[in-house]
């Protein structure tokens, strides 16, 4: 119940700031953009970008805004696994960052830390606002899990991910599926048997699941969800001990009979890979990654590449859920923070959208998944826009504590699928320290909202 109070209150303040906005614009024009921007002409902006095809399609579109606005955007390309302690550390020592990359589990750290403004300090004003901002345009589900904290959207949608089966059709057809499986019990017991032959190296299905985040949410937390299962209940107490969460779990057990022996280093480069050169017949990825499982620089599969919704479990179809949003940053100067509002309205605008996509981006505004000519040239969109109607925001925890918790269940998670320890054990200490990380982070004494 409380869940669903937060969900309803993120939707009715996104709906009165939606409303706010169409209420005060004015009639579109081409040109609001140079008009907005003509007090800010020689502002330089700064963020940070990843080396993965929505940074690199935003960085082709780069000039167009900057001839626009003549404000420079300078950014840096930092590995996803450094790019959370260089924000924090930046934040902390007040530094030169005008724009937060937000991650999914960051969301709550970064608004409750100060480091972000909500996006009604500067949708309230007309002159630096899209009159075409529609907010509404975003599925709502990322406007949510990705903007938004404690009913207060602080963010937008940026290179927002969904969980996806890729797999090959030509193998799947050579060995009599018409299709891919509906369900992960059909996978691990029907396709697995009959697409796994050890002798040749090859195997039916690949998890990416390294130790580090990879193994915490690419790989722990995607057996939960459709099993019913999850990391906390209610009280913010482990939920891991339930029927559900160790059905999920000793699935995963069960389904690396399927899998390379070697799973365990498989981050999502070698997971993707193995796909792509024909070691594996099927994987759950990120739908960003459709661009290198089609370019023939990288990829094998050309015509025998298949894309369809993840697997469904006995709780239903609930993928994974992955990406950022961009974030005014707090410490920036105010002629700072105009001009970075202006770039985040632009780089997740409708206007740029089929641009972007067509660059290798994937943008979360839903018209441009409407437009005819994308749906034809990329086989991810319509599996990636059903799984975007239902899915769970919490996927991840997004509270502060999550970094933390992440380490053990990435730990304890490798030793489970290494068997060094039994599910139910290692289930029993990641629970243990879970609690004792929120004990001290105040979530049981009253001192913090049980957020996530």
């Amino acid at each position: 119940m409380e869940r669903l109070k937060r969900k309803l209150s993120a939707c009715i303040s996104v709906a009165a700031l939606a409303a706010a906005v169409a209420g005060m614009a004015t009639p579109a024009s081409a040109d609001w953009l140079e008009t907005a921007a003509e007090p800010l002409k020689g502002t330089e902006i700064s963020g940070i970008f990843l080396d993965r095809p929505g940074y690199r399609a935003i960085i082709s579109l780069l000039p167009e805004f900057e001839k626009k606005t003549g404000i420079k955007v300078n950014y840096e390309i930092v590995p996803y696994e450094n790019t959370r302690e260089k924000e924090v550390l930046n934040f902390t020592s007040q530094g030169d960052l005008t724009m937060a990359l937000v991650d999914l589990v960051w969301i709550g750290e970064f608004a409750e830390s100060g480091w972000i403004d909500p996006i009604e300090n500067f949708s309230k004003d007309a002159s630096i606002t899209d009159p075409n901002l529609n907010l509404g345009g975003f599925f709502p589900l990322l406007l949510d899990a990705f903007g938004s904290w404690g009913g207060v959207t602080y963010g937008l949608p940026f290179d927002n991910y969904s969980g996806l089966l890729f797999y090959n059709s030509c193998q799947l057809k050579e060995a009599g599926f018409d299709k891919p499986p509906e369900t992960w019990e059909e996978l691990k017991d029907v396709y697995g048997p009959k697409l796994t032959d050890a002798s040749k190296n090859h195997y039916a299905f690949a998890l990416q699941s390294l130790r580090g985040e990879t193994q915490s949410a690419d790989s722990f937390m995607r057996v939960l969800w459709p099993f019913g299962g999850s990391l906390l209940n209610k009280e913010f107490k482990s939920n891991l001990m339930s029927k559900e969460s160790q059905a999920g779990l000793q699935f995963r057990q069960d389904l690396m009979k399927v899998m390379p022996p070697g799973i365990v280093s498989y981050d999502h480069a070698e997971a993707v890979n193995a796909l792509a050169q024909g070691q594996v017949s099927m994987i759950t990825e990120w739908s960003a990654f459709y661009g290198t499982l089609t370019d023939p620089a990288t990829s094998k599969l050309g015509d025998c590449l298949g894309v369809a919704p993840e697997p469904a479990g006995p709780a239903g179809r609930l993928p994974a859920l992955g990406g950022f949003s961009l974030a005014v940053a707090s410490q920036a100067s105010e002629e700072q923070k105009k001009a970075t509002w202006l770039f985040i309205q632009w780089a997740t605008s409708e206007d740029i959208a089929k641009a972007y996509v067509e660059a290798g981006g994937v943008s979360g505004r839903m018209s441009v998944y409407e437009d005819a000519d994308i749906k034809a040239k990329y086989k991810f969109v319509e599996p990636m826009v059903a799984s975007w109607q239902k899915g769970v925001p919490e996927f991840r925890p997004r509270f502060p504590a999550w970094p933390a918790i992440s380490e053990v269940v990435a730990e304890w998670g490798s030793k489970m699928m290494l068997g060094e320890v039994s599910v139910e054990d290692g289930a029993k200490e990641i629970g243990t320290r879970t609690e004792d990380i929120l004990g001290k982070e105040g979530y049981y004494d009253g001192k913090k909202q049980l957020l996530q």
